[in-house]
């Protein structure tokens, strides 16, 4: 179970899930004895959270990013969603009382790419958990400009596992590899948030997606999201299958967030003109590319971190027209936060993995 700090019974202090070191699991800490955050502009909003929802780069945070140290009590966390608790004075795109999704990149809205209108590549970018105070709390502090509004009819634990994966997702396939109809998509590792997000909407451009998992359990789920092939990968020769059934053409468009254990099949599953869009590097960030093979075939390699203030209201009005909902795997009450943690982990869940803050599961 996660540790209890004493109690407090002050309206100032709130309850939160934090570190105070790097390390295991047994780093976690719930805490009631946090301060309440206040606005520290007038653009800011408080949000009282409702639900939270895990991502891969909170087990990150726990063990230790470079360059990322924490100074506790340290809030977790990334994605949310709430009610707008308290604006700033020059705050005019909502109001207390409203619901909202919570975008957790925060930019300085001013360096050039700011101005240019790419805000995950502002030169002060930073993400809600691991550069600023979290989600899993029940009070989070965010510029006003990285709130939404969401019908308050959209389920709590489906709002709380939108946002980071469903823009990471949406940036890799629209913004960067830019797949079209009729092209052919491989994705690595189906069951995360992100690449249930990437075949979500491969499948809407009329994409033919081929996904990959050790579980055959998840492999079964993809298909019913829509994959057209699902295989195995620890019993299969991925990229020698996908010559095979494409007449040795190979795919147009690879997702690969893994990393060094599948970049070299990554490219051999690769066509001419292809295009590899990365997003992370679970298994490690050092590849080796044949650089001939890269010229001879005229292959794009493309990085994609967050995405822009534009592609965040493309993939929120997809949530309000109920079109992109993330499948949520599993909620846990913030009391079960270790539970949560391990079974992502695990890597045991399908979908998004969401902790209930106020004890709604509506």
């Amino acid at each position: 179970m996660v540790s209890i700090a004493p109690q407090y019974n002050g309206a100032d202090f709130v309850k939160g899930l934090t570190i105070s070191a790097h390390g295991g699991l047994d780093q976690l800490e719930l805490r009631d004895d946090l301060p309440i955050p206040e606005l520290r502009s007038a653009t800011d909003v408080r949000v009282r959270v409702r639900a939270a929802a895990l991502n891969h780069l909170d087990l990150f945070v726990v063990r230790g990013l470079p360059g990322a140290a924490v100074k506790g009590p340290w809030v977790l966390g990334a994605d949310a969603t709430g009610v707008v608790d308290s604006i700033g004075s020059d705050v005019r795109s909502v109001r207390v009382g409203d619901s909202v999704v919570i975008n957790p990149g925060i930019s300085d809205r001013s360096c050039e790419y700011c101005r240019d209108g790419e805000q995950s590549l502002c030169v002060r970018f930073g993400i809600l958990g691991e550069h600023h105070p979290g989600t899993i709390a029940e009070y989070v502090v965010v510029p006003a400009a990285n709130v939404r509004l969401v019908p308050p009819t959209i389920p709590t634990e489906v709002a709380a596992a939108f946002s980071l994966a469903t823009l990471t997702a949406w940036r890799m396939i629209v913004g960067r590899a830019r797949v079209r109809a009729g092209e052919q998509v491989l994705i690595w590792g189906i069951g995360g948030g992100v690449a249930i997000a990437a075949l979500q909407i491969c499948k809407q451009l009329g994409a033919h997606v081929w996904v990959t998992s050790s579980s055959a359990a998840k492999l079964a789920r993809a298909r019913e999201l829509g994959a057209d092939e699902a295989i195995d990968h620890t019993a299969t020769d991925v990229p020698k299958l996908i010559r095979e059934r494409t007449a040795k053409r190979g795919v147009d468009v690879v997702v690969d967030d893994v990393g060094v254990a599948t970049w070299k099949q990554s490219l051999a599953a690769l066509g001419k003109r292809g295009r590899l869009v990365t997003c992370g590097a679970t298994t490690g960030p050092m590849v080796e590319t044949d650089v001939r093979r890269l010229f001879w075939n005229q292959w794009s390699i493309l990085g994609s971190t967050m995405g822009n203030d534009a592609e965040y209201d493309a993939i929120v009005a997809e949530l309000r027209a109920g079109r992109l909902y993330p499948p949520v795997d599993r909620v846990y009450p913030i009391a079960e936060s270790r539970a949560a943690f391990e079974r992502l982990e695990k890597a045991e869940q399908f979908g998004k993995v969401v902790i209930a803050i106020d004890g709604d599961r509506r």
